[in-house]
């Protein structure tokens, strides 16, 4: 089999990926206290250009400074100062220096917007989020003016990409975020033209790309990144998934992403959540695979008329060109591994390793490790947000130049992670 992984891929919009690996977006927490890039952005993805990657997404850039996804996010809203655009321009230009594509991953968090950031976050509806812990206020459902506000943001701040440097975006429509939450019946009961059918839940991330590729035009990548299913029974389905790729076919995306999952039922980070995964019309292969959503790529990849990105799950070359090969997806999306040992990717495209490194087995607690009769949710709770908070914090490291530290516990991340999340969310500036 030939090395598939190599060849380079032309976009509808003209613009040529090196090859067909990309670094999938990842938070970073590295904003200052305004949600402006900083230095360490430079030095985080400065060390990612080295990699041999053909594609960097950067983590959640915010449209709404009011609505983060954590406190550190850089976000683009309104006129951006001189000095934000020069820390724009640094980063994109630290990104590009090893020859990929470098994209926007822009997003507003929704009713996943942490409580320490806004307790009462705009939402489809005022349907809060089901987890334990408090970390997540109640939310508002947001009016008809405010629904179009967000579709101007986000062409706003896709054309504040194209001005710094980067040379693509990506719309968040998975995971649970506010795009996420309209396509999500469980999470948008509006009775109006937002709600209720497919067609009008999907409403809002049609005419959010529509407004975006207005914007930046025609040879500008845009990307969306979409669920398969978000796993829960009456949320959106695959059914629902493969009726909005037919959407989108139309809407000239050049390349879509698909995940899966939520705070809820986060399968994206390989994690049940406290109710019963729900799935349907998965191929009987999928649970076998090691890439968590490459079974219903497969099927999608039937009637997207764009070129499909897949992430979560990868680890070896060998299933990597296979997917490539076998149509199932066109790029493949690498995350998590490139936190412990950010120049992976080159090792594996130059043939030193065959396998990305996985950190997923030394990063779970046992049902017994917090006492015989510790209830299930705490574990789970500890088990997501401490593996969560592990990859984070070494992002930070990097950042700040230093070399990840594979000791790290599980529990010492949860509890680093929660006290770093604090002390930001304290220091940003409400004006």
């Amino acid at each position: 089999m030939p090395d598939r992984l190599k060849e380079q891929l032309k976009l509808p919009c003209g613009q040529l990926l090196p090859n067909r690996l990309a670094k999938a977006a990842m938070t970073e927490g590295l904003g200052d206290a305004r949600n402006r890039a900083t230095a360490k952005h430079v030095t985080l993805y400065r060390r990612w250009a080295e990699s041999g990657l053909g594609l960097l997404l950067t983590g959640n850039v915010q449209i709404d400074r009011k609505h983060l996804e954590r406190p550190g996010n850089v976000a683009i809203e309104g006129p951006q100062s001189g000095e934000a655009m020069a820390a724009l321009k640094a980063w994109s230009a630290a990104a590009k220096a090893g020859g990929a594509q470098v994209w926007t991953q822009l997003s507003h968090a929704g009713r996943q917007t942490p409580k320490n950031v806004n307790a009462t976050p705009l939402a489809p509806s005022d349907i809060g989020l089901a987890l334990p812990g408090g970390q997540f206020g109640k939310p508002r459902a947001m009016t008809g003016d405010e629904i179009q506000d967000v579709v101007k943001r986000f062409a706003h701040a896709a054309a504040v990409s194209r001005e710094v440097g980067f040379t693509g975006t990506q719309i968040h429509a998975a995971h649970g975020y506010l795009l996420s939450e309209f396509l999500n019946p469980r999470a948008n009961r509006r009775t109006d033209a937002w709600g209720g059918s497919l067609e009008n839940r999907a409403r809002l991330l049609l005419e959010t790309v529509k407004a975006v590729r207005a914007n930046v035009g025609a040879d500008f990548a845009v990307s969306v990144k979409l669920n398969s299913a978000d796993f829960q029974k009456g949320g959106f389905s695959f059914d629902d998934c493969m009726k909005v790729v037919e959407m989108l076919n139309g809407a000239g995306i050049d390349l879509l992403e698909i995940s899966g999952g939520n705070y809820e039922q986060p399968r994206m980070a390989g994690l049940d959540g406290l109710e019963p995964v729900f799935e349907e019309n998965v191929r009987a292969t999928t649970r076998a695979r090691e890439a968590y959503f490459i079974g219903y790529a497969a099927t999608i990849a039937k009637v997207a008329k764009m070129p499909l990105m897949v992430t979560g799950g990868f680890r070896t070359r060998a299933a990597m060109n296979a997917a490539i090969d076998e149509g199932s997806t066109a790029i493949v999306g690498l995350a998590r591994p490139l936190c412990g040992e950010p120049l992976a990717a080159k090792r594996l495209i130059d043939g030193a390793i065959g396998e990305m490194p996985s950190y997923e087995k030394m990063l779970r607690l046992g049902p017994g490790w917090l006492g015989p009769h510790s209830p299930l949710a705490i574990i789970k709770m500890i088990n997501g947000f401490g593996a969560q908070g592990w990859y984070c914090l070494h992002l930070l490291r990097m950042g700040e130049g230093l070399e990840p530290d594979l000791t790290m516990s599980v529990w010492q991340a949860f509890n680093r992670y929660r006290k770093n999340e604090d002390a930001a969310a304290r220091a940003l500036s409400r004006a």
